[in-house]
């Protein structure tokens, strides 16, 4: 194709990439003269388990992220590798997924194409945990698969700020807050679009109210009683509504950026008795996944450079004051709580250093029958 019509190769080849990693197809990542051919375990079945072994110049590797290998008995301050003589579906699902695993051979230390294979599924928001194998640059047989090198997917968050931009923006009047503007961003995370709220009419050379709110399916849209985010969502608009107007960012982090499927899994461990960072943990992720310096960014856009935000979560703090942005402010947002979620509550004051005052909360649950 001609490069009139195509500018930025390295960030289309990571798109192209991540499509093709979501679908359960390997992907080439190449990288100083070498080359590896990676997948996720969920797009692994026996068929392209044996297709992978005839093309390795050595050994595959399962690659792990440090929360799983610690869930797995070592301490480690970064990822690792685990041969596999041959790959087993069994050994390895068992060795990525089972809460109760243990190590069964000894952790080696990643290769460069290896992380480069981890954060692309990261990026592709499928389980962190990836069969990779060697194989020959020149390799004419693997022509047709997708190639992105790892310089690119190296690269590939800070471009998706940087191309970050408005696309569409339109009044939409809510129940409590009938002047509001939803303003969209097409950029930030992966392939997504991304969303500010204008709740009133704040004065934007001023100090705003701000909030960074992340997408929950199950509490925003459907009242889920696990979590306190419906009620975080719209008791800040109303509040934004009565008090003068702010700006609401819904950023598409569903599941603390670890993505749906991957939320729901973590919901079915959290049924089997692991807290909420328990249940992450077991598949592969740390407490955090989600970064909001693309949120500075959208604030910027808009023409915010000061504000007062609304949050209970130190990380969205420490974020907008080291892109650069003002925070003369900060504001608690508190939702209902149940006996469905003040354990998870609990979990995110004790091991995430949210601030959230529990004994304040605990002593308005409804009383038990």
């Amino acid at each position: 194709m001609s490069s009139d019509f195509i500018k930025d190769r390295g960030q289309i080849s990571v798109e192209r990439a991540l499509a093709e990693f979501r679908a359960g197809r390997p992907v080439r990542i190449t990288g100083r003269g070498v080359s590896v051919l990676a997948v996720g375990i969920e797009g692994l079945d026996e068929e392209l388990a044996a297709a992978l072994e005839r093309k390795a110049a050595d050994r595959a590797r399962l690659v792990l992220p440090t929360a799983r290998l610690r869930r797995l008995g070592a301490e480690r301050a970064s990822a690792g590798i685990i041969a596999l003589p041959e790959i087993d579906l069994r050994r390895v699902m068992h060795l990525s997924l089972a809460s109760d695993a243990r190590l069964d051979a000894p952790v080696g230390c990643l290769q460069p194409l290896d992380e480069a294979a981890l954060e692309l599924a990261r990026l592709s928001l499928v389980l962190p945990a990836v069969v990779t194998v060697s194989v020959s640059p020149q390799d004419p047989a693997l022509a047709d698969v997708v190639a992105v090198s790892e310089d690119d997917i190296a690269a590939f968050r800070l471009s998706q700020v940087r191309s970050l931009r408005i696309v569409g923006r339109a009044p939409v009047p809510l129940e409590g807050a009938s002047e509001t503007e939803f303003v969209v961003f097409r950029g930030g995370e992966g392939l997504r679009d991304q969303v500010a709220i204008v709740v009133g009419r704040p004065d934007l050379a001023q100090t705003v109210p701000v909030r960074l709110h992340s997408a929950c399916l199950t509490g925003d849209l459907f009242g889920s009683l696990k979590c306190d985010c419906g009620d975080q969502l719209r008791n800040t608009v109303q509040w934004m509504a009565e008090n003068g107007g702010g700006i609401l960012l819904y950023l598409d982090q569903e599941g603390r950026g670890n993505g749906i499927a991957n939320k729901m899994r973590a919901y079915k461990l959290q049924a089997q008795g692991f807290d909420t960072y328990d249940a992450d943990e077991i598949l592969g992720f740390g407490l955090d996944q989600r970064r909001f310096d693309f949120a500075a960014e959208m604030l910027r856009q808009l023409g915010v450079a000061s504000v007062s935000i609304m949050t209970n979560n130190p990380e969205k703090i420490a974020a907008l004051k080291a892109a650069g942005l003002a925070v003369v402010d900060e504001q608690r947002v508190i939702g209902r709580p149940t006996s469905e979620n003040i354990r998870y509550l609990a979990a995110k004051r004790e091991r995430a250093g949210h601030f959230i005052d529990i004994d304040a909360l605990s002593a308005h649950l409804p009383p038990r029958d």
